[in-house]
């Protein structure tokens, strides 16, 4: 049953598609390929920060126990196969005849220390700790048969493991310094590491051992371009043969250009607001004529009801991104395990937002700075700037300030929690909907693995208890219904407002292909020439 719903610049310069042949032997210099990426990198370290950008790089270097496919349907990785033997126990076969970067071998020990290491690093702005958490006792059978302990029941446990990468048991205290530059970046994954320069590229050479099918390129380069234009104009002129998040406003073009290819799938991903909920006073709010607010008007589920009315989602889908992305209520589109049907996108209403402020207290309104990143999700600019005079027309004075990713990132993690309204985007680790509840809207509980990502700090005891009986739930339908009701109790208070789902468009030349991944991954390894 359970297992029915889971589901070189650096190089030598910038390689031109020219020379693009598989790595087949029969071509001299064409085993190269180039992607450009979008959002920035901020570790190579797998266990540093759960951001996409940087699971995208470890998937080329690292493998998981349980592997995605391009639907996050689990597939084997490390693990050849899984078993629940009783509700606090579960066993998992390791892949035999694996091999690390270095030649050393695979084994349940591998695995033990990785999952050790994952709570151990240090100054982790958003922790995979929850995965691992559950786990109490390992007990190695043999080299390459792990059993897995629980407290209590945790039937998705393959889903929470498929998104924890396997490092080698010398690096279990190695620090994240050793992982950038190379030192400590050995996995079991199709690539091996050559160089990462930050806010530029990664370079990788293809492993030749890999366990897995072999990929097509012996070099790749992922080069980041978080500029939209810039990364079109890269594609069009045959400095990269592929690009990820391809921009709205250059659809029609690319669609018109005999060749290239478009490849697009609906993402797992939600653009959301956080409020910042914790504090009596938050820094960004104040009356209008700029003095801070005594009290924290973001604190009251009033007042962020009246923010998500008096903002025009299916505006911002149809003038924004030309119909290419999708209005969203809750978590995860329509069809993911555990997303509520109940959960539409709130209708934009003016006049019920201006009631609620009044109600509230805030007849007149107040004024507040919205903030947000200019590079890392398609569009995220110019959403926020679409959003800022919808809120406006309602009474609250907006302004809209965004900056680079990098340091828009780690200012909203520090530990004085910079901003009060923000714009993020959170792309499901599982594909259902626990991991989104688990990270986005539980109380921040570094020990328990808990709220790594809830950046308003929003906070429900009630919440939580229905989520820790959903994780703890075995059969389908029990647990989906709690599911069901954390989702729609947290959303309901507008814990975080979600927006729109992102639709991921990646752009390749003609002769290649690629599978359109609801993660949003741009995977080296799943590229393959059509010739």
């Amino acid at each position: 049953m359970f297992f029915r719903i889971l589901r070189a610049v650096a190089l030598l310069g910038v390689v031109g598609c020219a020379g693009l042949v598989p790595a087949d032997g029969r071509g001299a210099a064409a085993q190269d390929l180039v992607i450009g990426l979008q959002g920035s990198i901020t570790s190579l370290d797998p266990h540093f920060q759960a951001l996409g950008p940087n699971n995208n790089v470890a998937a080329h270097l690292f493998d998981r126990l349980v592997h995605q496919d391009e639907k996050q349907r689990l597939i084997p990785g490390l693990a050849t196969e899984w078993k629940s033997l009783d509700e606090l126990t579960w066993e998992f076969r390791l892949r035999r005849g694996v091999k690390f970067h270095d030649g050393s071998e695979f084994d349940a020990q591998d695995v033990i220390a990785s999952y050790k290491r994952v709570p151990w690093v240090p100054n982790s702005p958003s922790s995979f700790t929850g995965f691992v958490r559950p786990i109490v006792e390992s007990i190695i059978v043999d080299a390459h048969t792990l059993r897995f302990k629980t407290s209590v029941p945790v039937p998705l446990l393959p889903v929470m493991l498929s998104a924890v990468n396997i490092v080698n048991r010398k690096a279990v205290e190695a620090p994240t310094a050793d992982f950038n530059s190379g030192k400590a970046a050995i996995g079991t994954g199709p690539f091996r590491f050559v160089e990462f320069v930050a806010n530029d590229r990664v370079v990788l050479l293809r492993n030749d051992q890999y366990w897995g099918i072999r990929p097509s390129w012996n070099k790749v380069m992922l080069k980041l371009i978080p500029n939209n234009a810039a990364r079109t104009a890269a594609l069009l002129a045959g400095d990269v043969q592929m690009i990820e998040a391809v921009p709205s406003a250059d659809l029609p073009r690319l669609r018109a250009n005999k060749d290239l290819a478009l490849h697009r799938i609906t993402s797992s991903r939600v653009i959301y607001l956080a409020f910042d909920q914790a504090r009596d006073q938050t820094p960004f709010v104040t009356d209008k004529a700029g003095a801070l607010l005594p009290n924290n008007p973001l604190k009251d589920p009033r007042v962020r009801m009246a923010i998500s009315k008096a903002i025009n989602r299916q505006g911002i889908v149809e003038r924004v991104f030309e119909g290419d992305a999708i209005a969203a209520g809750g978590l995860l589109p329509e069809g993911a395990f555990g997303a509520s049907l109940q959960l539409r996108p709130e209708a934009l209403d003016q006049d019920g937002a201006r009631k609620l402020l009044a109600q509230a207290g805030y007849p007149n309104g107040f004024a507040m700075t919205i903030h947000g990143p200019s590079d890392r999700y398609p569009n995220d600019e110019r959403v926020l700037q679409a959003i800022g005079p919808m809120l406006v027309r309602v009474g609250i004075d907006t302004k809209v300030e965004t900056r680079p990713w990098a340091t828009y990132a780690s200012t909203a993690s520090s530990p004085s929690y910079a901003y009060s309204v923000m714009l993020f985007g959170w792309g499901s680790n599982t594909g259902e909907v626990s991991d989104s509840l688990r990270a986005l809207l539980a109380t921040p509980n570094r020990d328990k693995g808990m709220g790594a990502s809830n950046r308003g700090r929003y906070s429900n005891p009630r919440f939580d208890q229905i989520l820790d009986r959903a994780l703890g739930t075995i059969d389908d339908q029990l647990r989906v219904g709690h599911l069901l009701d954390a989702s729609e109790l947290a959303i309901g208070e507008n814990g975080i407002v979600p927006l729109y789902y992102q639709v991921n468009t990646w752009a390749t030349r003609r002769e290649l292909s690629y599978a359109a991944r609801q993660d949003e991954q741009s995977l080296a390894h799943f590229v393959r020439p059509l010739r």
